[in-house]
């Protein structure tokens, strides 16, 4: 199933979601027997979910040590990566802290006003119980196996880690072997994933009916509160990296942003930064990136450097939050934005990698999972926003990069078409 025909799929889910949770509502003889009609419909968002949190854990572990089992080790590609990633850093903290800005100025979701799940009922955000020395020391993983089962992110991206880099570091037919197979795994498990979100316009369809039998048409104005608040937070995000951009590049931020505008383009409609990697490439050479600089930062930001898919996830998980009135204290919010800053990095390639991410770290912070349901119905929308700005976040990046290692000459607007880009990197918010 394409992506094209999932996406309406989805939206014909969500439309058919709204007639039956309006026919339900409407015909309901209370609020307590809308109630239990929507609970049929939580059978089928329960299967669903689980299914999502079954492909969690290998994905994390695949990507993870595929992407540093690949990484070079030569004194210059160590200095261009140091100075890539210190860029992705601060672009991703800048970007989930206006996530988590925006959310809480706007406060979206608390229109919705919906009761915990049942199954996450008896386990409110425990905000006595959390504290730095159990949140450093939870952090690494007592059993591997014991992590992977309860889908502990933080644990199984520290095992990667020590694995991709201890991989990294052999030689030989064995590191050659390893280093296929957990390709392989990652080839396997992007399937998987692809086959499990062919089962969302069901989920959605579930999710929909569920909150409108309860809450009635209200809810609708919601969603395009949501649409509108996002992209809001998506346009002082651009104008935040433009203006750092300004700082290093001066006026030709503007030339390298002219040049970027097909690709942004083709990133926005196909919601898909695979589709706008070989043009942004070819269209980074016209603006004098040196070739050596562009196919090495590139795709190493195309890993870790996702800006707008980073503020979606500080965005999302926050309205979630609201979504079920659970009060977040500032310090647990800014724990849940370092949480997400780590957990994001090496799931690019994964179909709806940041909804992926965010039903992860979910249940850490003791919120419930149903709630990334009520998002995914538009999320093509916010999926389009949030690849767009990835691609302005990386054609910045690379320019950045090229000028501090010396890499970047005149523009060369007029450069043939024909120049041949790298391997293209699948990736997709």
């Amino acid at each position: 199933m394409k992506k094209i025909k999932l996406t309406t799929w989805i939206l014909l889910a969500m439309v058919l979601g709204i007639l039956v949770g309006y026919i339900c509502n409407a015909n309901a003889p209370s609020a307590a027997a809308a109630k239990q009609i929507a609970g049929y419909f939580s059978i089928v968002t329960d299967v669903f979910l689980r299914l999502i949190k079954m492909i969690i854990a290998p994905l994390v572990f695949g990507t993870l040590v595929s992407g540093i089992a690949g990484m070079g080790n030569s004194s210059s590609i160590g200095r261009i990566g140091i100075r890539a990633l210190g860029w992705f850093v601060t672009a991703s903290l800048i970007s989930l802290a206006l996530g988590m800005l925006f959310a809480d100025v706007l406060q979206i979701g608390h229109a919705l006003n919906l009761p915990l799940p049942e199954q996450g009922a008896a386990s409110p955000l425990n905000t006595g119980g959390f504290n730095l020395k159990d949140f450093v020391t939870h952090v690494f993983p007592s059993s591997i196996a014991d992590a992977m089962a309860k889908n502990e992110i933080l644990q199984i991206l520290v095992f990667s880690l020590f694995f991709g880099f201890g991989l990294a570091s052999l030689k030989g037919e064995t590191a050659k072997t390893l280093i296929a197979a957990i390709d392989g795994l990652v080839h396997v498990m992007l399937k998987v994933t692809d086959y499990v979100m062919r089962f969302a316009p069901v989920g959605v369809f579930a999710a929909i009916a569920a909150v409108i039998t309860v809450q009635g048409f209200g809810v609708l104005a919601t969603y395009a509160k949501l649409l509108g608040g996002f992209y809001a937070g998506l346009a002082t995000l651009w104008a935040v990296l433009i203006g750092f951009g300004y700082l290093f590049l001066g006026g030709a931020v503007f030339t390298l942003l002219k040049l970027l505008k097909e690709p942004i383009m083709l990133a926005f409609s196909t919601a898909s930064s695979e589709a706008a990697y070989p043009k942004t490439m070819e269209q980074l050479e016209k603006f004098g990136v040196d070739n050596k600089i562009t196919a090495f930062v590139l795709p190493l930001g195309y890993s870790f450097n996702l800006d707008g898919s980073m503020m979606y996830q500080a965005f999302a998980a926050l309205f979630v939050a609201q979504v079920y009135n659970i009060d977040m204290s500032l310090a647990q919010q800014i724990t849940m934005l370092l949480v997400l800053m780590v957990s994001s990095k090496g799931m690019a390639g994964v179909p709806r990698g940041s909804l992926v991410v965010v039903a992860a770290i979910l249940p850490m912070f003791h919120l419930p999972e149903a709630g990334i349901l009520l998002i995914i119905g538009i999320d093509q929308f916010l999926d389009m926003g949030r690849t767009a700005t990835n691609v302005v976040g990386n054609g910045l990046a690379t320019a950045v990069v090229a000028k501090w290692e010396g890499g970047l000459s005149a523009p060369r607007i007029a450069a043939p078409d024909s120049a041949p880009p790298a391997p293209a990197l699948q990736a997709r918010a």
